[in-house]
């Protein structure tokens, strides 16, 4: 944690504007943030965590994960001709002191109501809903596929990005405003959505783009070939992959940075990252990048896998080809073939939701094959509301917590 003469500096950082680009079009949720900077001014650390709190119980994760470059800190004024307010880490510092300091914010509940609201999903959008439903008095059960709740944040997150005590911190604070945790419960097999629809009020799919994107390297399916979900949880669950050797990540956004360094932890030889833009057109994060090759991974910019090569069953190499920008497109560079050893690929290409389960249900979607909602999460089925990964693309935390608000305030008719 950074010193509190350090901080008393990057807080008088913030000129207070009136206007609050940072605040009204920066954060997602609008979080209050020249209000909770000035109680730093004024050494009144305690009521900035309570202007944090009282805003997004998630406060610590986002200062941790959000690209607060483009959201809060890309709207800075003062980013316009000097450096931006480093808002990121003064909310960071907030959340620590708090913890150091054992400072406790009680969420304020409304009586029950007599609702009840199914939550599909126990990420950040999930959760979010759950906790504005049970602020006002909601019945909130939450069915989660995994063990253990979390969704993205356990299990896609890894712990050196994100401290797993944060997570379940949260998931013990929306448990003792009641919410009931059903795990291991899987949409599709356990249950559907008329078979809630029959038992609860409303429903809200906050189930996250869980299908990875991927391309056929080979004829055969080939050991060694990972997706990003499945090759993040296996470290996050302590299921270390053995001899993974060469790693290749194919990819650029930072799911790819989270699975380069997850390789270096599982004892990875090396590990290239191959991306087919170039840094200035990559959608990582500047920070995830040069974190990750402070962790030892090679960055191969303007390269495209074409294919691997194999023996039994096992790959070995990946073909490649070097590319170029031509008006914003990643071009084949006719010639430049090469050869990249690889005993392990994870592709980090996307993730998009469950198409086919989505359509059984009967549930609408739009052209990119995302579940379509109106701008309170409303679904095309009666009572039904959607947010989160689902429903965008390259959705953040933050803008999953405004998915779940805007649907909690959709279910309350507000």
């Amino acid at each position: 944690m950074k010193k509190i003469e350090e901080i008393q500096e990057l807080a008088k950082w913030c000129l207070n504007c009136k206007m609050k680009p940072c605040s009204k079009t920066g954060c997602p949720i609008n979080t209050e943030i020249p209000e909770f900077i000035e109680k730093i001014k004024a050494e009144e650390y305690e009521e900035a965590y309570k202007i944090l709190m009282a805003n997004n119980i998630f406060s610590h994760v986002c200062s941790l994960v959000c690209p607060q470059e483009e959201q809060c800190e890309g709207s800075c004024i003062r980013g316009i001709k000097q450096t931006p307010t480093k808002i990121g880490e003064l909310e960071k510092f907030i959340n620590e002191w708090a913890d150091e300091n054992k400072i406790e914010y009680k969420i304020n509940q409304k009586e029950k109501n007599g609702k009840k609201v199914a939550i599909v999903g126990s990420g950040p959008a999930g959760i979010e809903c759950a906790i504005e439903l049970l602020k006002n008095g909601y019945a909130v059960t939450i069915f989660e596929k995994d063990k253990i709740p979390g969704g993205i944040l356990r299990y896609g997150i890894p712990d050196f990005r994100l401290g797993k005590e944060i997570v379940e911190d949260i998931i013990h604070r929306i448990e003792t405003m009641g919410a009931v945790i059903k795990t291991e419960m899987e949409w599709g097999k356990d249950f559907t959505i008329q078979s809630l629809k029959e038992e609860f009020d409303a429903v809200f799919l906050a189930i996250g783009a869980t299908k990875s994107m991927v391309y056929s390297l080979a004829d055969e399916e080939l050991k060694g070939v990972y997706e990003s979900d499945v090759f993040l949880k296996a470290y996050n669950e302590n299921q270390f992959l053995t001899g993974v050797g060469n790693v290749v990540v194919i990819g650029g956004g930072n799911v790819a940075m989270d699975a380069s360094r997850v390789a270096i932890r599982m004892g990875a030889k090396k590990v290239k990252i191959l991306y087919r833009r170039d840094k200035e057109h990559m959608p990582a994060r500047t920070i995830e990048l040069e974190e990750a090759i402070q962790d030892g991974v090679e960055f191969v910019p303007l390269t495209r896998v074409i294919s691997a090569n194999h023996e039994k069953g096992k790959i070995t190499s990946v073909n490649c080809i070097q590319t170029e920008i031509v008006e914003g497109k990643a071009v084949d560079v006719v010639g430049t073939e090469f050869t990249v050893e690889a005993d392990t690929v994870v592709f980090a290409i996307g993730l998009k939701p469950e198409k086919k389960l989505l359509e059984q249900e009967g549930v609408k979607l739009n052209d990119w094959g995302m579940i379509e909602i109106d701008e309170k999460g409303r679904t095309n089925l009666e009572n039904v509301f959607a947010g989160g990964d689902a429903t965008e693309s390259k959705s953040t935390v933050c803008r999953a917590l405004a998915a779940g608000k805007r649907a909690a305030s959709g279910i309350m008719g507000e």
